[in-house]
């Protein structure tokens, strides 16, 4: 956030800054979607809704599930939330007590070993590398689990790694967790952004997962602030019960917004972005090994690329603030996800078009070379 902070202060100062630190996509919400919201407007649908949400969104979903993964779902177990962070609270607010703790990746997201800081429990972060695709699996998980674990926490597609959690590898850590009592929280929120790979979920393998997404990534609707979670059954009453208190209800136009952002008809443009961002990975991963980057694994999914910079520093976040003033071009160090191995690492976000890549590309070989 600090590098976020700085590149757009220059931005702000009249600088040409090129973004590659921030994970949003910079196609704008779909035309059909932004006039869903309108629509709604108009209608006066401004009102409070259910905590869980309205109705026809929870249908709509399992409805999705079933469509593109030949799933079928309760749709009473689909509950909306404001973004995945809210899916995120809620989930760790149910599952986790003062003193006990989760399981968590590193490099990971950062934002979940927070959450369960402030409710005064504790998130272990297991040190993850290339050779089990920067996710964790049973054995790891079985190495660090206590009498105080209460769960553990996967991505799949991954942030900062854009790595896939392969489904027997899921199923793995599923048997494990269940026999030792705990949950399995599955953050799907890139899922659609899968590229080499079928793309699958979680509740294809078990329902006692929580499965996390979103409306954000692959629907590109960031600023909607519009996500959901599905959980096992016997849970429902309890985040019910945490969702009215912490956030009362999902914004109303957002969630009728959502409802064509799953249509099949809007399919077709959201698969055609993806379809892009695919091949901006293609030119991107590339790029930085001829510059002199290390990739272990190439990435499978989302828009990230999480690169091994210790040819050049042994200090990511001085290096990516230099770069940033320098050339202009804003990175994400690796400190934000951990702390394995961050110094030497960085994460590349290809969220814009192919041709700022490029120059980007072009500006990082002249820091180099310097």
């Amino acid at each position: 956030m600090d590098i976020l902070a700085q590149a757009k202060k220059m931005s702000q100062q009249g600088r040409a800054i090129f973004h590659m630190e921030v994970g949003e996509p910079d196609f704008p919400t779909a035309g059909s979607i932004i006039d869903a919201g309108i629509d709604a407007l108009r209608q006066f649908k401004t009102h409070y809704t259910p905590a869980l949400g309205i109705a026809e969104l929870r249908n709509a979903i399992a409805e999705y599930y079933d469509r593109k993964f030949s799933v079928k779902i309760d749709p009473q177990r689909v509950i909306i939330t404001p973004g995945a962070s809210g899916a995120l609270q809620l989930t760790i607010a149910c599952l986790l007590d003062t003193g006990e703790n989760m399981l968590l990746s590193d490099p990971g997201y950062p934002a979940n070993r927070n959450i369960a800081e402030v409710l005064a429990a504790e998130a272990i972060a297991i040190p993850v590398t290339a050779e089990s695709h920067y996710q964790l699996n049973a054995e790891l998980v079985a190495k660090y689990w206590n009498q105080k674990t209460r769960a553990a926490i996967v991505a799949t597609p991954s942030n900062p790694t854009g790595t896939l959690l392969p489904k027997k590898q899921l199923i793995e850590l599923c048997q494990f967790i269940d026999q030792n009592k705990g949950k399995l929280i599955v953050d799907e929120i890139y899922q659609g952004l899968v590229y080499d790979a079928d793309d699958y979920t979680a509740l294809a393998v078990s329902d006692e997962c929580f499965v996390i997404n979103s409306f954000s990534k692959y629907f590109g609707m960031t600023g909607w602030r519009i996500g959901w979670m599905v959980v096992p059954e016997d849970y429902v009453g309890a985040i019910d019960r945490i969702a009215q208190n912490i956030f009362l209800a999902p914004p109303t136009v957002s969630q009728h917004a959502a409802l064509t952002a799953l249509k099949k008809e809007t399919q077709i443009e959201l698969d055609a972005r993806r379809d892009e961002f695919k091949r901006r990975r293609d030119f991107l991963v590339p790029a930085l090994e001829q510059l002199g980057f290390e990739i272990a694994v190439k990435p499978q999914g989302a828009f990230y690329i999480y690169a091994d910079c210790e040819r050049f520093t042994d200090d990511s976040f001085s290096w990516a603030k230099q770069l940033l003033n320098e050339q202009g071009v804003a990175i994400t160090p690796g400190i934000d996800f951990g702390t394995y191995q961050a110094n030497k690492h960085c994460r590349f976000a290809y969220t814009q078009s192919l041709e700022i890549l490029e120059q980007a590309v072009d500006k990082i070989a002249s820091f180099i070379r310097r």
